[in-house]
């Protein structure tokens, strides 16, 4: 079987990681494509053993970047989510991890002049319409990665990277309340559907008998609370107008709970 080689770069953005390449070396046929990124992440092995992915949905990201045609913005940035073993691919979310890295993975790749200390980067989401504004430094005129700033999730600290989120209610749905309430009960659990940036789905950890405070490890070994979790997640999708969401990986889910510990006061 005869192998084509793409470039890329490789590179964490936010609490993610993953390959960001130009979307003109790559396929325009979206099936293609989907079996291109399939390929090179290996979706189909928990580890990914025969491609770039990291067997966690984490590290299984795609980003696809171009100079934009729109009047707003410099780049236009087409996100894809891999599976990890189901060998499919969701076209449908973007993903503010990886948009992280948009702006240094652009100026790399020459799609965008870089200023000579700070530059600014208008980023067009392709997949949501979503517009957000990036700000990395570029002492030299090259992207600047050593810094201090941390983030929850990543060990040590790199430059930061200043994204302000322009118009982000309803950006996939249309409204901030996808179902017109503000509390929704879904198999019995009350639920809030919003879209913010990212649809979600909001719910009490208790109402799933979770303290929320649980490690990965024991969320991970329950599997009833995932299956309860997804046919409500389903549901949710459908009251928010989003169809068929069993194959997508939004909306995505959340669970809050009362902090561990009291606050302490200033």
């Amino acid at each position: 079987m005869m192998q084509t080689a793409i470039p890329y770069i490789f590179m964490r953005g936010g609490s993610s990681r993953g390959p960001y390449f130009r979307r003109s070396d790559l396929p325009r046929d979206r099936d293609l494509l989907a079996r291109v990124l399939i390929s090179a992440v290996g979706s189909g092995h928990p580890l990914n053993i025969d491609g770039i992915g990291g067997g966690n949905a984490v590290t299984t990201k795609v980003a696809m970047l171009s100079a934009s045609d729109d009047d707003w913005a410099d780049i236009d940035y087409f996100f894809a989510q891999v599976s990890v073993e189901d060998r499919l691919v969701d076209f449908k979310p973007t993903c503010g991890n990886i948009l992280s890295g948009v702006g240094p993975a652009a100026v790399e790749m020459g799609l965008i002049e870089p200023g000579e200390s700070i530059t600014d980067i208008r980023i067009r989401a392709v997949n949501t319409g979503a517009r957000v504004l990036a700000r990395i430094e570029t002492p030299g005129g090259m992207p600047h990665y050593e810094g201090s700033a941390a983030i929850d999730g990543v060990p040590g600290s790199a430059a930061p990277v200043e994204l302000n989120f322009m118009d982000v209610a309803g950006s996939s749905t249309g409204a901030f309340l996808p179902s017109g309430r503000i509390i929704d009960i879904i198999d019995g659990v009350e639920v809030t559907c919003m879209d913010v940036a990212m649809p979600m789905v909001i719910a009490r950890a208790a109402d799933f008998g979770l303290t929320g405070h649980e490690s990965r490890e024991e969320l991970d070994a329950n599997r009833g609370f995932f299956q309860r979790m997804e046919a409500i997640r389903v549901k949710a999708g459908a009251l928010m107008g989003m169809g068929d969401c069993s194959q997508s990986v939004t909306p995505k889910f959340g669970l809050v709970a009362p902090h561990d510990k009291p606050h302490e006061k200033p």
